[in-house]
């Protein structure tokens, strides 16, 4: 499910976000002490990188988390994107590998000690949450619906019935 989470519902929605932004828009800041979708990106890929490729899969750790706030670009899109894309299918084979004993073990990641399902809920809320900050960037600066839900009084798009992954 997280998994799911991460490569089919959150990364597809912050790409086409960044893809509608241009360049610059992708670093706007709406004032100093807040983040670009560029920033929250990069942010996104360090967190990911962290807790469950190098804490959960036992990768070397070189994490620089300040850098990711710090960043004023211009990194280009395609390198964003790319570098996201690759961290999110980099930790999906990560965590189609752990065995209930991995969920259940205790690590110790960014000073915390966490069991193995603590951090994949971890890692799968604060994707969420900062992929809606992004939306709300890209909505903020363009002043276009992203299509990623209904607004209110709007017409509801005809849509298939889906099921949520089986565990």
């Amino acid at each position: 499910q997280a998994s799911h989470s991460l490569r089919a519902q959150h990364l597809p929605r912050i790409i086409r976000c960044l893809k509608m932004l241009s360049e610059e828009q992708i670093w706007w800041r709406a004032h100093p002490t807040s983040n670009s979708a560029g920033n929250l990106t990069l942010h996104l890929a360090g967190n990911v990188r962290q807790w469950i490729i190098s804490g959960l899969g036992d990768q070397p750790d070189h994490r620089e988390r300040d850098k990711e706030f710090a960043e004023l670009g211009p990194i280009p899109r395609r390198a964003l994107i790319r570098q996201l894309e690759e961290t999110v299918a980099e930790a999906c084979e990560v965590l189609g590998k752990l065995s209930t004993g991995d969920l259940a073990r205790q690590y110790l990641i960014q000073g915390f000690r966490v069991r193995g399902i603590e951090v994949v809920a971890h890692v799968t809320e604060h994707f969420a949450y900062h992929t809606g900050q992004i939306i709300y960037l890209t909505k903020l600066q363009l002043g276009v619906d992203t299509g990623f839900t209904r607004l209110p009084g709007g017409k509801a798009k005809p849509r298939r019935a889906r099921k949520l992954s089986q565990f």
